[in-house]
Formats: C-alpha cells, sequence, structure tokens
C-alpha cells in the first residue's frame, strides 16, 4: 500500500508534466541566437554566419521552424553575393510556406493550443511577400529579368489571395515595397501595362503605409531630359539596421475574467468538451499568468544615406523609406493582439486546470501516505507545486520571427549618362554626421536601362560568436 500511495501522486504530477513539457518547447531561435547572426552580419562576415545558422538548425530551429530556418540562411546568403544558392533557400521556405498557408489562415486562429510554439511556422503575411521581393532580387543579379518577374507575379497573387481570405480586415492587406519593385521589373522587361497596374498598386498602398507606418509615397527628381545625352538609371537599396525581434511577456488576470474568456474561445467541439469537464475542477477567486508577445527594436546608430557619384560632378540623391519593417512587424502583432490575448488566456487557463485536477489527485493519494499529517501536507506541497509550476513555465509566447530582416529598405534613383562612374555612398547618424561610407568602382550604366545596387547596414548588439571564425565581405551588389 505505501508503495502505491507514493506512486499515485508522482503518476499525476508527472502527467501534468509530460502535457506541458509538450507544449512549452522552445519558441524557436532565441534572442541570443539572433543577436549572434547579426552581429556577424555587421562584420560583415557572411560566410561565419552562414555556418553559425547551419551548426544551430537542429538546436535553434528545429522541425516545427524550417520556415525560420530558410528564411534566415537565403538572407545571409543573398547578402554575400551567393545568389543561386540563397533562393534555392528561399525556394524551400516559400514551399513550407505555401504548405502552411491555408492550415494557418483558416484553422490556427481559431484553434486552442497549449502553447503557439507547438505548430509549425507559417510566416507573417508581410514576411511572405517578401520572400518573392528576395527571390526577385536574387534572379535580377543574376541577369535572369524573366525570372525575376516571375517572383515579382508571385508576390502580387498572394497579396490579392490574402485580401480575399481575410475579407480586408487585415491592416497589412497590401505590400507597397514589393509592388514598386515589381513594377520596376516589369518595365525592365519590356511589360509596361503590368507596370503601370503595379505602380498604381504600390502608390494606392503608400497612401495608407503613410497613415499605418509613417511612409509616405517614394518621390524622386530626375532632371529634364535633353535628348542629346545617353542616359540610364542607377537604383540604389539600402538594407538598414536588424528588424524588432520579438519577446514574451506576462500580465496576470482574475480567474473569473479568464473563464469567460476562455469559453468564448472554445469554438470547437473538441474544445468545448475540455473546458466543461475542466472548468468544473477550476477554483473561483484565483487568478493566472498569461504570456503574449512583444516586438522589442534593435538599436541602430546609422539612419540616413545618400549616393555620391563621380566626386568631380557630385550628382547626389539621398535615399528615403521604401518599406519601414520595423513599423509594419509591430503595427501588424498590435493588429492580432486582442486575438493572441485572449486565446493566451484561455491556453493558460486549460493549464491552470490540468495543473489542478492533477494536484486534487495527487492530494487524495497523499492521504493515504504514512508518516502522518507533517508528510501527507509535504506530499501535497511538493506535488501541487510541480503541477502548477511546470504549467505556468510552459505559458511562454511565440517569439518567432524573421531575425534577419533590416529595420528599413531605403531607395535612392538617379539618372547617370552611359559609362563607368564611382559610386559613394555615405551612411549617416542620427544628426546628420557621417559614419561610414562604402564606394563601389566602375559601376557601368546603359543606355535607357537600370543598374541596380544594394548594400547592407546594422549595428553589432553582441560579440560575433567565437566559432564563427572571421573575415569580412562587402554586403553589395550590382546587377
Amino acid at each position: 500500500m505505501p508503495r502505491k500511495a507514493l506512486f499515485v501522486p508522482a503518476k499525476a504530477a508527472a502527467t501534468a508534466a509530460l502535457i506541458f513539457a509538450l507544449a512549452g518547447c522552445q519558441s524557436g531561435p532565441s534572442g541570443s541566437h539572433k543577436r549572434g547572426v547579426n552581429a556577424l552580419l555587421a562584420a560583415g562576415n557572411y560566410a561565419g554566419a552562414q555556418e553559425y545558422i547551419i551548426k544551430s538548425k537542429e538546436n535553434q530551429y528545429g522541425k516545427k521552424n524550417m520556415v525560420l530556418y530558410y528564411l534566415d540562411l537565403g538572407t545571409v546568403l543573398f547578402h554575400a553575393g551567393k545568389y543561386k544558392e540563397s533562393d534555392e533557400a528561399f525556394d524551400k521556405a516559400e514551399q513550407r510556406m505555401v504548405e502552411l498557408y491555408t492550415k494557418s489562415v483558416t484553422k490556427t486562429a481559431g484553434m486552442l493550443v497549449l502553447n503557439d510554439a507547438t505548430v509549425d511556422y507559417a510566416g507573417e503575411p508581410f514576411e511572405r511577400a517578401l520572400t518573392n521581393a528576395y527571390r526577385a532580387f536574387n534572379w535580377l543579379f543574376q541577369g535572369k529579368t524573366d525570372e525575376a518577374v516571375v517572383e515579382a507575379r508571385k508576390a502580387g497573387l498572394f497579396l490579392d489571395e490574402l485580401n480575399r481570405a481575410l475579407g480586408g480586415k487585415s491592416k497589412y492587406k497590401d505590400d507597397a515595397f514589393a509592388q514598386y519593385l515589381s513594377a520596376l521589373l516589369y518595365a525592365d522587361a519590356g511589360k509596361l501595362d503590368d507596370a503601370r497596374i503595379s505602380m498604381d498598386k504600390a502608390m494606392e498602398a503608400y497612401s495608407w503605409y503613410a497613415s499605418d507606418y509613417g511612409t509616405p509615397a517614394p518621390h524622386f527628381d530626375f532632371p529634364a531630359d535633353d535628348k542629346k545625352t545617353p542616359r540610364g538609371e542607377l537604383i540604389f537599396f539600402h538594407f538598414n539596421g536588424a528588424a524588432p525581434i520579438k519577446i514574451s511577456k506576462s500580465f496576470q488576470i482574475a480567474w473569473n475574467q479568464a473563464i469567460a474568456l476562455a469559453r468564448e474561445s472554445a469554438d470547437t467541439e473538441a474544445d468545448g468538451a475540455q473546458f466543461k469537464n475542466g472548468l468544473a475542477a477550476g477554483i473561483t477567486g484565483k487568478s493566472i499568468t498569461v504570456s503574449y508577445p512583444e516586438y522589442q527594436a534593435q538599436p541602430s546608430t546609422i539612419r540616413e544615406s545618400e549616393v555620391i557619384v563621380d566626386s568631380d560632378t557630385a550628382t547626389s540623391a539621398a535615399t528615403v523609406v521604401v518599406e519601414d519593417l520595423q513599423a509594419i512587424a509591430s503595427k501588424t502583432l498590435q493588429d492580432r493582439m486582442a486575438l493572441i490575448r485572449t486565446r493566451a488566456i484561455a491556453r493558460a487557463t486549460i493549464k491552470y486546470v490540468i495543473a489542478e485536477v492533477a494536484a486534487r489527485a495527487a492530494a487524495k493519494a497523499c492521504d493515504q501516505m504514512p508518516g502522518g499529517a507533517l508528510a501527507q501536507a509535504i506530499c501535497k506541497a511538493g506535488t501541487r507545486g510541480a503541477a502548477h509550476g511546470v504549467a505556468a513555465a510552459s505559458e511562454i509566447a511565440d517569439t518567432r520571427c524573421w531575425g534577419t530582416l533590416p529595420a528599413q529598405i531605403r531607395m535612392a534613383r538617379i539618372k547617370l549618362p552611359t559609362g563607368k562612374h564611382t559610386v559613394a555612398v555615405n551612411f549617416k547618424g542620427a544628426a546628420g554626421n557621417v559614419v561610414s561610407t562604402y564606394i563601389f568602382k566602375d559601376v557601368n550604366i546603359e543606355n535607357s536601362k537600370r543598374t541596380y545596387l544594394t548594400y547592407r547596414t546594422l549595428d553589432a548588439t553582441v560579440p560575433v560568436p567565437s566559432s564563427a571564425g572571421t573575415g569580412a565581405k562587402a554586403a553589395a551588389r550590382k546587377k
């Protein structure tokens, strides 16, 4: 009998612990891992960043976060100039996104799970659109404009489908930058009608970008065409800063409020049955701790940039923000926060009930233990503490996000005479001071054609991981 009495409370607590262990799995790459990758990118050590990500595939990403793994890998390879390999990584990310997209939109929004991190990461809608934008850049820099146009078209089709699926209710209704880039690529390919349509969509999107994200439509001053001097165009994209990372925040809610919200969230037959059986075991007058995600901005020394062509002619243009990913990510999350918090409360309620049921079952068994009242009290306190302890420990927010994105994408457009030019880019701080300069030599401008350049800047917020090696390579490429 004593053996059985000892076994029952242990079994009850172990059952609860197993449930919460399954629910409390790691929410994708850790914050330190994300900062480590960005530190390598800041140092221009793309080979080291690639190695760091690949070595972390199992212990930081895992099977449920393969979308993030390939997005991070594809981004690093892109800035390293490995466009073919980058596109292969983005292709794998996109394929997985497509597989998960329908489930993400139609099922997960109404499904109760013990932790959002237990489901496969399908990507945010803006992450999906930018995947196609990066793939378009990859093809562009391989000299394959037609393939780049295919990616532009895919981005447009996805955004149209997103609007239909969400009934136009989401604040993120379109991607102005993706549409603007599509317009440029369509024009490069001679598809002028498509270019006009995409530019119209871009301007329409920028009209609400201005109010929602503080990003107005870009405007560029071009010199009058004298029709005597053959000219082409230089387009420079500055990928600046590190996108915000998600952190887990927590708040407390009274038990009676949690029950009401949990019942509202139990919109499937299985969930409803679980609540009817479980809520009866709850104890009124208690409060529960709930976790939710919140974006945390990353510091950036560089705030703006200016392109200067041929120091003797001093042709210049300041870059303007065409995509504020920090604002888009934060606003997109805020748009869903009411639903996220309601589901988080419902999950925490379920876990509290499971822990309470396990603790009560264990308490009954503890009453049969030898050793008197003191031993029984210790048994009850221990099993109850274990059950509710693992419940609280498993309550973490889903902090997964595409960590290698920039905080913003800036752009400059300059009409230039044909021939080779020296292009200097000054990167400036908040006070307008020049923080650093990068020089592109022998940039070839062709008549009535566009030449594209890109550069990546960000601050190193943590030391470079020692296992990743050293070395630097400029994150700049041209068509």
